[in-house]
């Protein structure tokens, strides 16, 4: 077994990007399997766990994540992860890493890929709810899809959005209110906000949303008008009714299971995808295994491990 403790050093977002692109269509021609995530409740947070297997990958495994959105103020991040390898022929554990850092990324990937496929534009305004780390990674994965040529960011805390945008002076940025901040081509989510943040009247037609950041049962960004005029594609059906933007509305009888358009995958294999320019579409992501195993792959082949015998 191998240990790869930074095995995201010298990983490029275009070979993130096009592995994950491929996990997405493989879920979509039934090539994947995956059950829904486990999740373990703390009171200040908890872990998921989640397996799955990409034949047309040759990778199996499962990641171990916790969600501690407390951990910011004791100097940890509030997202960790493990991922261990499993060998399809003999079980054998075959390696072990920290997807910590992976885990943004592969999240970014999803957002570049939805953005790539339902934006109706190539150059866009960006729009940021959030200022962490998941924004950090929708920015830089979306940037390898269109080209930006405005950045608004918002967070709760003002010197978070100065921040954020000192850390991408490359762009033209601007801290605004929440309200300018939905002003924009392509709207990403980001926070574990359980209240909706996104009021319907500030999303304009033709806008285009990664709801990132409701990932648990009670998490929601937007208001549930949004969705009903919306074309909404979700990850996985079973853990986005659960966990995903779609989970409060569904279990308060404002939104309908069936009318979601389809999965990213789908739109990835061109089976779905937008109607017209004018349409909202917003893109539900819970985060899959698939994905972290596509990250896992590319990680692999890029890093170098320390060896760690096994049995």
């Amino acid at each position: 077994m191998h240990y790869y403790h930074h095995p995201e050093s010298g990983l490029s977002f275009d070979a993130i990007i096009s592995t994950v692109e491929e996990a997405f269509a493989e879920h979509c021609r039934g090539n994947v399997q995956m059950p829904s995530k486990v999740y373990v409740t703390f009171d200040a947070g908890d872990f998921r766990t989640m397996p799955a297997y990409i034949p047309g990958l040759d990778i199996a495994g499962v990641k171990i994540v916790n969600v501690h959105p407390g951990n910011r103020t004791r100097g940890l991040p509030t997202v960790m992860a493990l991922t261990v390898i499993i060998d399809a022929e003999t079980g054998e554990p075959t390696a072990l890493l920290n997807a910590t850092d992976l885990t943004d990324f592969r999240t970014g990937a999803a957002g570049a890929i939805a953005t790539k496929y339902l934006c109706p534009k190539r150059e866009i305004v960006l729009g940021l709810v959030g200022s962490g780390r998941q924004a950090e990674t929708q920015l830089e994965a979306i940037a390898r899809v269109c080209d930006i040529s405005e950045i608004r960011v918002w967070s709760r805390k003002e010197r978070n959005q100065e921040a954020f945008l000192s850390r991408y002076s490359q762009y033209e940025g601007t801290a605004t209110s929440l309200e300018q901040t939905c002003d924009c081509d392509v709207l990403c989510t980001t926070t574990p906000s359980t209240a909706p943040l996104v009021s319907d009247e500030w999303v304009s037609e033709g806008t285009h949303i990664n709801a990132i950041g409701a990932d648990a049962p009670g998490k929601q960004e937007l208001d549930p008008a949004i969705l009903a005029r919306a074309r909404v594609f979700i990850d996985d059906y079973e853990q986005a009714t659960h966990s995903g933007e779609v989970n409060v509305p569904i279990s308060q009888g404002l939104y309908s299971p069936a009318d979601i358009a389809g999965t990213l995958g789908e739109v990835v294999c061109g089976k779905k995808g937008r109607n017209s320019d004018r349409e909202i579409t917003i893109f539900d992501s819970t985060g899959l295994a698939l994905q972290d195993l596509a990250i896992a792959k590319i990680a692999l082949e890029n890093g170098d491990g320390l060896d760690l015998p096994f049995p």
